[in-house]
This record gives C-alpha cells, structure tokens and sequence, in this order.
C-alpha cells in the first residue's frame, strides 16, 4: 500500500486515526495492538505471504534479545547471541536479496546452479536492520529488553516507517512504545509534515521520473544535453522520491504520538562528499557508523590503512544494501574513493564555497548515473553521451527542448525546494517586529498546505502506479 495512494489517504488512514482517537483512546496496550494489527494489514496488503516472512524475524530477534539480556546480567560471553543474531537476519537478508544475484554471476564463471525465482520482500533492509539494532543496543545496554513479543512486533513493523525507513533505532522509541503522549501540536505538525512529503512525491518526484525514466530507458540518451537533464532529473527524483517518504513517515509518527529523527538535512547544499552523506539518509549512514565503523575502530586507529580499511568496508556495504547489481557496489566504491580523496588527497580543501558546491553535485550527479543504470554497460553507454565519446548529437536534441518545455516547472520548483529557503524566511518573518507577521505567514502556509494536497489527490487520481524507489531497497 503507497502513502500516496486513494486507499490509504480516504480509507486506512482515516479509519485507523478513528479507531485509535476514539474506542482505544486511553487505553495504550490496546492503542498498541491496533497499531500492530494496521501495520501488518499495511504490509500485507499488496504481498500477503511475506508478512510471514517479518513475523519470523520479529519472533527470531525477540528471541535473541531475550538471550543477550540473559547473557549480559548473568556476566556470560555475548559473542553467541550476537553472532546467532547476525547469521539469522543476514541469512534472511542474503537469500531474499542476493542469492540470485550470487548464483547467476557463479554460472558464468561456469557453474550450472540452477537459478530460482524469489521475489523480493518489499523493505526487507528496512526492516531486518531494525530488528537487528534491537538485538545489538540491549547486548550494549542501551535499551532495556522488551519482554512483550507484541512491542518488539511494533517496533519492527510500526507502518509509518515499515517499507522505506527512516531506519528508526529502538531507543529512539522505546519509552515511546508505553510512555508517549499524544497533543495536538504534535498531530498538527505530523498532518503538515505529511502533506509536505506528500506534495514531494506526488508533485515533483512523479514528474522528474518521467524526464529520467526516458533518459534511461532507452539504451543512451538523445543528446548529451538530454543526458545531463535526464541524470540531473533523476538525482532530483531521488531525492524528493526517497525525503518525501521520510517526510510523510515522520509526519505519520508525530499524529500517533512516535518521534523519529530526521533523516535528510538539505543534502543538495553540501559543499564535499563528507558533508553530503551526513546530510543524506542519515539514518543509514548512522547505523553503519554506529553497528559497523565503531565495531571496526572507526578512525581512532594507529594507522591511516585501517582507517581506510574501514571505510571501505561501510561503503561496500553501502553498495551491497542498496541492491544485488553490481552497478549498486561500484557506487559506492566511487563514494569510497572519493571520500579517500577528500580525507587524505585535499579534494576540495581550500575551495570557495560554490566551486566546493559545485564539485559536490557533479559528483553526486554522476556517481548516480552508475546507481540509476540497469548494468554497468548500460552506465558506460551513459556516460558516452554525456561526455560525447561515443558519436551522437553533440548538443541539443529535439527530445531535450520537448521535455524541458514541459517540464521546467517542476525543475525550477525541485531545485528551489532543494534549499532551505522557506526555513530562511520564516526566520526573517519571525524577526520582523518581534514576530508580529509570524501568524499571517503561518495561515499562508496552512493555505500553500491545502493547496498541496488538493493538487496531490487530483495527480493521484488520473495518475498511474509510481511506488517509491527505496521500495526495492
């Protein structure tokens, strides 16, 4: 089931707001288990047999936090639940995921394993690394065990952010799970916070994918400058694609009492690598920082090759998270070296801002040419284009004034959004005569907000499916 679909904004949602504000309003465990229910409603709406799929892991990881407890209050090794507790959701993680992926690439080095058809459970990275983090805090003491199979099902499976994250850590929420409280400052700015992720979706990142699916879609752009405003398209589709579903989740959480963190701060601002991926899916580059890089030794190490072994570890499992195709590891190898070149080359060091800036989003551009391309050939041809080495049209195409027509509007919003201009004026609104304006800009954007999900609900309704692209994460 989409956010952004008719069922869930006029039936779900609504309903599951009724039953939750109304019958089990004062009554938390069956608040809970309504949440539990909807959520696995939620999950198996569109592919009913893989909510069995998160019930085992649910149950497994419930089980494991059990033991680890156990083993750290009674002073026993914890290497055992931990390493029972990686094996299992990894083993998940990699028949799912990756099996496939591994056996065709051993046929052609001249096996003959014969390929099986398993199809991928929506969010299954989402979900397995939060139930691993469960395990792993309360063998650090961190978090508290959960006694009740019931709330680590919540934890794991709460809907809002079940199937494309944020990655929400058990402490962030487990005081939550019994002890949080529901205002009505909180539930208005979770309706605000969804109808702004909403309008990024439905609004901008549905309409960048039509210029980038047509760029890569048919073998190798038109043009170098179609390929440019294809790849540029798509970086921007990414973004509002991937943040407007974090937006809505967050948004989400606050109407039933949940905070979780943020888990993008204007990324495309950046002015380095490094600066970028702490701005970008926080959450995930968090949890390799904190279960992985840490682990490691992280960069308190007395030699500048292991620092650089580690990283090289999270960014190849970066790549490997993201998908079984080799385009998702050679991503982020490039990310790797790049941050190598910026921590112990001076890529960037010294540079003005907007050079710094300017470096930043090409490079992102086009390390996403990579990641957006069905195969690495398919990402050379790419890049063909786009750097005329290959022969076509050297300048403009046809194509690319036709999509630019039709589209610029969307560019122009995407790219303004980008930065945190609203945030900057409303601070200069709430400067102006002690504030005085701040009530008459607040009513402009309730009204820029009912706009927005008017607009939204009429592309809904004569648009066609477009899931979220972290979906297939």
């Amino acid at each position: 089931m989409l956010f952004s679909s008719s069922i869930f904004l006029f039936v779900f949602l609504p309903v599951v707001l009724l039953c939750y504000y109304l019958p089990f309003r004062g009554h938390r465990q069956g608040q809970n288990m309504l949440l539990l229910a909807a959520s696995l409603l939620f999950y198996a709406f569109g592919e009913p047999w893989f909510v069995f799929v998160m019930i085992a892991s649910i149950l497994a990881n419930y089980g494991f936090g059990l033991w680890v407890d156990a083993a750290r209050r009674k002073g026993w090794s914890r290497r055992l639940p931990i390493v029972c507790t990686v094996v299992f959701n990894m083993s998940i993680f990699f028949v799912f995921k990756y099996l496939v992926f591994v056996l065709t690439n051993l046929n052609l080095l001249g096996f003959q394993f014969m390929i099986p058809v398993i199809e991928l459970p929506i969010g299954i990275s989402f979900f397995t690394f939060q139930a691993m983090s469960y395990v792993l805090d309360v063998s650090r003491g961190d978090a508290p065990v959960q006694r009740s199979p019931f709330k680590v099902g919540l934890y794991v499976s709460l809907f809002p952010q079940l199937i494309a994250g944020p990655i929400v850590r058990y402490t962030t929420i487990a005081d939550e799970i019994d002890g949080r409280r529901e205002t009505w400052a909180d539930f208005s700015s979770g309706v605000s916070r969804f109808l702004v992720g909403l309008g990024k979706k439905v609004l901008l990142s549905n309409q960048l994918a039509v210029v980038a699916d047509t760029a890569f879609g048919g073998g190798a752009p038109s043009s170098v400058a179609f390929g440019w405003l294809g790849a540029v398209c798509y970086i921007l589709q990414l973004y509002y694609d991937f943040s407007g579903y974090s937006d809505m989740a967050i948004g989400l959480g606050r109407m039933f009492g949940f905070h979780f963190l943020e888990n993008f701060n204007y990324p495309y601002i950046s002015t380095s690598i490094s600066e970028f991926w702490r701005r970008w899916h926080i959450s995930l580059t968090t949890w390799f920082r904190d279960y992985v890089y840490f682990p490691l030794g992280g960069s308190r190490m007395d030699r500048q090759w292991k620092v650089a072994r580690n990283l090289f570890v999270v960014w190849l499992l970066t790549g490997i998270w993201h998908g079984a195709n080799w385009t998702y590891i050679v991503w982020g190898l490039l990310n790797y070296g790049l941050l190598m070149w910026e921590k112990y080359g001076g890529l960037g060091k010294g540079w003005p801002k907007f050079w710094g800036w300017l470096y930043t989003f090409t490079a992102f551009v086009l390390t996403c040419v990579v990641f957006r391309s069905d195969s690495l050939a398919a990402a050379g041809r790419y890049f063909q284009v786009l750097f005329h080495l290959g022969g076509g049209i050297a300048g403009f195409s046809g194509q690319f004034f036709l999509y630019l027509r039709e589209y610029a509007l969307f560019i122009v919003a995407a790219a303004l959004c980008a930065a945190p201009i609203g945030t900057w004026l409303r601070g200069k609104v709430g400067s102006l005569r002690s504030g005085a304006l701040l009530p008459a800009w607040d009513a402009l954007s309730g009204v820029c907000l009912m706009a927005i999900f008017l607009l939204s609900v009429c592309f809904i309704v004569k648009g066609t499916y477009n899931p979220f692209i972290y979906f297939n994460f």
